[in-house]
């Protein structure tokens, strides 16, 4: 499998299950602004939605959206228990958490990264992701990670989401609950190595 990705955007999700899981891959960097590949390869070309990440498969297909690529990770490797199973309660829990994660943290974060993007403006989206982020704490205040006892690709998401705080003075520290779970996140062996790899391939453009 090949992950197409950019140094910490959210493709760092898969890129983190990826070696959680213990699954093969290779990774190729994607300039998000030239559309190019660090091969040279138009990236329209393999996405035509023109963003990371893109899984590509060992037959040729590709998979895109971050939430459907680590739930088809998590399957292929169910004992390490990423996802609970499908048809269950529980893998609609997941979903549930995955759906808003995307649609109402990530998404909110989006704006904030386009400089053109007037200050009143950002202030109603960190207004926003403020109020997520409450609801979260009260979650994690009462298990350690957003299912219960056990990371899934849902608390994986919601670390790489999360960490796009620092950028823009957001002080995780409001919400004691998310400041531990990020940094308990922050501890497994998974996280160390796709952080360090995406670091090196930015180090090296």
């Amino acid at each position: 499998m090949k992950l197409y990705y950019s140094p910490d955007a959210c493709s760092l999700s898969p890129h983190i299950v990826l070696r959680e899981l213990g699954l093969p891959f290779s990774l190729e960097k994607v300039d998000t602004k030239t559309k190019k590949t660090a091969s040279g390869t138009d990236f329209l070309r393999i996405n035509p939605k023109g963003y990371v990440p893109v899984l590509e498969l060992d037959d040729g297909q590709r998979l895109t959206e971050g939430p459907a690529i680590v739930q088809y990770l998590a399957d292929r490797k169910p004992e390490a228990k990423l996802a609970p199973a499908n048809g269950t309660l529980e893998r609609t829990r997941l979903q549930e958490w995955l759906n808003f994660i995307t649609s109402e943290i990530h998404k909110s974060f989006t704006p904030l990264f386009n400089a053109s993007m007037p200050e009143a403006a950002k202030a109603i989206y960190k207004e926003k992701i403020a109020q997520r982020f409450a609801l979260i704490d009260t979650t994690l205040a009462k298990q350690d990670y957003l299912l219960g006892p056990n990371a899934s690709v849902a608390d994986v998401y919601l670390f790489v989401v999360a960490r796009w705080s620092k950028n823009f003075d957001i002080d995780l520290d409001r919400w004691p609950a998310l400041a531990k779970f990020m940094d308990r996140m922050a501890e497994r062996a998974s996280v160390k190595a796709a952080l360090n790899a995406e670091s090196q391939a930015r180090k090296a453009a």
